[in-house]
């Protein structure tokens, strides 16, 4: 069976905009102690969406990865996934 994870990101820097490679994700926040509740947010067609808990813009970017933010570092949980 595939590891399937759904990617979690958090803004605990505060940026105005975060660009992901994903439209479907989970925004926690700031990293935990700080976060909100995990929140599922799906874009659909759209190529933004804003958090309703924390205000994040989160802004679709087709050239990132799943893996990958625009500023980096927000991807929380990579620890977690085992390495392919």
């Amino acid at each position: 069976m595939a590891d399937i994870r759904t990617p979690h990101f958090h803004n605990t820097a505060g940026h105005s905009a975060i660009r992901i490679g994903v439209r479907e994700f989970q925004c926690i926040g700031a990293r935990p102690p700080y976060d909100h509740p995990h929140v599922f947010l799906d874009m659909g067609d759209d190529n933004e969406i804003v958090c309703p808990y924390c205000s994040t813009l989160f802004r679709y970017s087709p050239e990132l990865k799943a893996s990958e933010t625009e500023p980096a570092g927000c991807l929380w949980g990579a620890e977690l996934t085992p390495a392919h």
